[in-house]
């Protein structure tokens, strides 16, 4: 190793150790977001600035080494603030209701806790010594600071036709058609815009098909060509200038859709995505326990642009150093490693990602488990619960039902749902919170994102029980999804998903044998291949007595069989997974015909 390398590697030590903004000495004394913090901020009639960033957010770190270096913003923060700094990923409360701003994103409050100031990404030196004068000399809150008057709420769960219609022709304009992608500044996918396009191809719909396969083979850009894994988005307007950060998110929701077009469409270059972000995961973002890590950096010296690092090999990477990994085992970024990771197997009836997703499920439950069925966020919260977590454990739970057939799992889900229904129901308006109001926000904060998985998870739930009570938590989640300003804003696709998944009862495979039985987990690999993520998939041994929702009577049989049901009619047994694929094909072309 050379000596540049052996300094570079040096520095980068040191900032993992010492943790992010402290690499060179800290020298603004930053204090986490507490009560002591504002009390501070009373007693001393001083104003709380928050930087509200992430640990690998590359602009987050050029803040911090520009920015929060530069003597002119040190003596002001010291002399009239109380500096508060918070990794979003550890609170999600905040970073839900801050998400619009960006990271890093600064906001700045008076001594009782009332916003003065919100303001968006990188803050030169030069402008930030203005705008903390400014706010010095006048704390009136400023344009970026409006009261927001509660959504106009629909009396029905349901979309309107109008509204649907409106959702669906925003998707088709915010689609770029020469570059592919929604979005014509930033590039990335949005997957559910993806998984609805792929729905509709399936439909017959060949222009949703060409937006799914355009964006699919853009998206491939972005995924590293040494470790894997997928970057977190492009900018300027074409998918050739990556930031490098790989976050969970990403991942999952590449890896969950890559699997499913690749069982629609057999492509092998989805295959190989889906395999190098498992790849990626499995070197990268797995813990020894089997949880999974929350990230990984942008950048090797927190500050410069890693492009030149990236596109080195995997030897000469490794013998400069390799980027920060947040070592942070969240419930939430495990579950949806877990969810992820069962649609992989789905896709490649390999046991090992279903094994990965059994351990990290169990991890959760054996390490991050409240009394009552809900899930905390870390080992050691400050707040919360959140509702993020719950919710992704319960679904991840579904998923591990459905691939194993061990209704273990499904009373996980139960418990996780019934859960959410105690602590996250927004009493006196729709939806789900992220978490209980503190004294600094009210009211409590609902957030569209864990609103549409809300109603998915929820809806799926209550074609697995039968249960009304799920199938009303659906409906709630849904009822805050349907305003017009809720439902109309940019990534419209989930909400379309939600709905249409509301409308309909899920493609329902039953596989009638012994858990135990080589044929019966022959089929059940097959009947987890089918292409559609909206599906109830069970293997009923009969030694477990009646299935959860015994709403079709199965004949007896000797032998393991399956069965295919739509529309309250089910098809003959399938007794090798040759029938079944067979009675999968006709049944969707019959679809698509329609």
């Amino acid at each position: 190793m050379g000596d540049v390398s052996r300094v570079g590697l040096v520095f980068v030590l040191g900032f993992l150790a010492a943790g992010p903004g402290t690499a060179r000495g800290e020298a603004i004394a930053w204090r986490d977001w507490s009560e002591g913090s504002f009390a501070r901020a009373q007693s001393e009639r001083r104003f709380v600035l928050l930087d509200l960033g992430a640990v690998w957010c590359h602009w987050c770190h050029v803040m911090e080494e520009t920015t929060y270096q530069d003597p002119r913003v040190i003596e002001l923060v010291r002399s009239r603030f109380v500096p508060v700094r918070v990794d979003q990923d550890a609170r999600p409360d905040l970073s839900n209701r801050y998400e619009d701003y960006g990271w890093p994103a600064t906001i700045v409050f008076d001594p009782r806790g009332a916003e003065i100031v919100k303001f968006s990404g990188y803050i030169p030196p030069d402008r930030m010594v203005s705008l903390l004068q400014g706010i010095i000399d006048d704390p009136t809150p400023g344009p970026s600071v409006r009261f927001e008057a509660p959504p106009a709420y629909a009396t029905e769960a349901a979309l309107t036709s109008a509204l649907r219609q409106d959702l669906e022709d925003l998707l088709v304009s915010r689609y770029d058609p020469e570059h592919g992608g929604w979005g014509f500044v930033k590039k990335f996918m949005d997957s559910d815009a993806v998984e609805y396009s792929l729905l509709r191809s399936r439909e017959g719909d060949r222009r949703a098909e060409q937006r799914a396969r355009q964006t699919l083979d853009a998206q491939l850009k972005l995924i590293d060509p040494v470790w894997g894994g997928v970057y977190q988005y492009s900018h300027g307007g074409n998918w050739e200038n990556p930031h490098f950060e790989k976050i969970m998110s990403v991942q999952t929701e590449n890896l969950c859709i890559y699997a499913q077009a690749y069982l629609l469409w057999r492509d092998p270059a989805y295959l190989k995505a889906a395999r190098d972000i498992h790849r990626y995961l499995r070197e990268f973002l797995v813990s020894p326990e089997g949880g999974f890590y929350t990230s990984q950096d942008a950048d090797l010296v927190p500050g410069e642009h890693g492009g030149e690092y990236f596109a080195l090999s995997d030897a000469d990477r490794r013998r400069r150093g390799i980027p920060r990994v947040d070592t942070h085992v969240y419930t939430r970024e495990t579950a949806w490693a877990a969810h992820a990771l069962v649609a992989l197997h789905a896709a490649t009836r390999e046991p090992a990602p279903l094994q990965e997703a059994e351990r990290a499920a169990r991890f959760i439950l054996e390490r991050r488990l409240l009394p009552g069925g809900g899930f905390r966020h870390d080992a050691v919260d400050a707040a919360g619960p959140y509702l993020g977590d719950t919710l992704s454990a319960g679904r991840a739970f579904l998923a591990l039902y459905s691939a194993t057939g061990d209704r273990t799992w499904l009373g996980h889900a139960e418990e996780a749902a019934a859960f959410i229904d105690r602590s996250f129901r927004e009493e006196g308006a729709p939806g789900f919170v992220t978490a209980r109001s503190t004294s600094r926000f009210e009211p409590a904060h609902a957030q569209r994102d864990e609103n549409i998985a809300l109603a998915r998870f929820a809806n799926l739930l209550s074609r697995y029980t039968g249960r009304v009570e799920h199938g009303q938590m659906a409906e709630r989640a849904l009822g805050f999804l349907n305003a017009p300003e809720v439902a109309r804003r940019p990534q419209t696709g989930g909400v379309l998903l939600a709905d249409m998944e509301m409308r309909a009862e899920p493609l329902h495979l039953t596989v009638v044998g012994g858990k135990d039985d080589p044929a019966s987990r022959a089929l059940l690999a097959a009947a987890l291949g089918e292409p559609s993520a909206y599906k109830r998939v069970e293997l009923w041994d009969k030694r477990d007595g009646p299935l959860r929702r015994p709403d079709v009577a199965y004949p007896e049989l000797k032998r393991a069989a399956a069965f295919l049901c739509t529309e309250g009619r089910c098809s003959a047994p399938a007794f090798t997974t040759e029938e079944l694929r067979a009675r999968l094909e006709s049944a969707a072309a019959k679809r698509a015909a329609n």
